[in-house]
C-alpha cells in the first residue's frame, strides 16, 4: 500500500509536467503563427493607413501606426476620376478575355494530351513546364519587335495575346495532369451513348474537373490583374492603361508624389483579388492538390 500511495503522486506529477510541456509547445507554436501573420499583414496594413491619412500629414513625415485624422478623401478622389475607372475596366476586359481564352484552349490541349499516347509526350510536357517558367522579361524584346511590325503596340488585344502566351503553357501542363487522373470509363460510357469527344468533354469530364479548371482560371486572372511589366512595355496611351499601370500616372506629378492616392489605388486593386482568394481558397487548394501531375 505504501508503494501504491507513493506511486500515485509521482504519476500525477509526471502527468502535470507532460501537460505543462504540451501547453508550452502549443503556446510557442501559436506565438510563432501570430508573429508570422503580423509580419505578413503589416505591409498591407501600412498601405491601408497611409491611404487613410491626409496629404499634409504624409508630407510632414509622420510615421504613426494610426492616422492622426482619419479620412476617406483619397478613395473618393480616385473613384471620382474617370481615368482610374477606365483603367479598372481595361483590366477587367483584358483579364477576363485572357482567362476565358486560356481556360478553353488549355482544357482542349490538356484533355488531348491526357487521353492520347503520342511519342515524345514527356518531352512536350517538359517543354510546357520550361515555357511556363521562362522569364517574362526575356519575352519582351522579340514580342515588341513583332508587335511593332503588326501594329499591335498600344492595343488591348495585343496585351491579351501576350498574357495568353505566357499563361497557356502552365495551364495546359496542370490540366493535363488533372484530366489524367479522371477515369477513362466516364467519357467512354458517354461515347457509347452517342456523344462525341467534345460533347463528352463538355458534359462529363468538365464538371468532374471543375476544381482544376477553376484553379487555372483564378490563378491566370490573378497573374493578369497584378501584372505591371508587360502592360508597361506594350501600352503607351493613358486611356488604355490597366489598373496597375494607372498608379504611376495618377499617383505623382512633376513636383510631388501622392502616397495616399497611390496606396488608395493599391487597396482598390488588391481588394477584388483578396476577396476571390478568400472565398475560393478551398477550391484552389483542392484543385492544386488533386491536380498534381503523376
Amino acid at each position: 500500500m505504501a508503494a501504491v500511495s507513493t506511486a500515485i503522486p509521482q504519476f500525477r506529477a509526471a502527468r502535470r509536467r507532460r501537460h505543462a510541456r504540451k501547453a508550452a509547445g502549443w503556446s510557442g507554436f501559436y506565438l510563432m503563427v501570430a508573429v508570422f501573420v503580423i509580419v505578413s499583414l503589416f505591409p498591407f496594413y501600412w498601405i491601408v493607413i497611409t491611404a487613410l491619412k491626409t496629404q499634409p500629414e504624409i508630407s510632414a513625415g509622420t510615421t504613426g501606426l494610426f492616422p492622426a485624422h482619419l479620412t476617406w478623401s483619397s478613395f473618393s478622389t480616385i473613384l471620382s476620376q474617370g481615368t482610374f475607372a477606365r483603367s479598372l475596366l481595361n483590366s477587367l476586359i483584358v483579364c477576363g478575355s485572357t482567362t476565358i481564352l486560356t481556360v478553353v484552349i488549355a482544357s482542349l490541349a490538356g484533355y488531348g494530351l491526357a487521353r492520347t499516347t503520342i511519342r515524345g509526350k514527356q518531352v512536350i510536357m517538359g517543354f510546357l513546364l520550361v515555357a511556363g517558367f521562362f522569364p517574362v522579361i526575356a519575352m519582351v524584346g522579340p514580342i515588341f519587335v513583332t508587335y511593332r511590325s503588326l501594329g499591335l503596340l498600344d492595343n488591348l488585344v495585343g496585351l491579351v495575346i501576350v498574357y495568353f502566351i505566357y499563361s497557356l503553357p502552365l495551364a495546359t501542363w496542370f490540366l493535363t495532369g488533372y484530366f489524367g487522373q479522371i477515369p477513362r470509363e466516364l467519357e467512354e460510357a458517354a461515347i457509347v451513348d452517342g456523344a462525341t469527344r467534345l460533347q463528352a468533354l463538355r458534359r462529363v469530364i468538365a464538371p468532374v474537373a471543375a476544381p482544376g479548371i477553376f484553379t487555372v482560371a483564378i490563378l491566370g486572372f490573378i497573374f493578369c490583374w497584378n501584372d505591371f511589366l508587360l502592360a508597361l512595355m506594350f501600352l503607351t496611351s493613358p486611356s488604355k492603361y490597366t489598373a496597375p499601370l494607372a498608379i504611376i500616372n495618377l499617383g505623382q506629378s512633376q513636383y510631388q508624389t501622392y502616397y495616399n492616392l497611390i496606396d488608395a489605388m493599391v487597396v482598390i486593386i488588391t481588394l477584388p483579388i483578396a476577396l476571390i482568394v478568400l472565398f475560393a481558397q478551398r477550391r484552389i487548394i483542392s484543385g492544386l492538390t488533386a491536380g498534381s501531375f503523376r
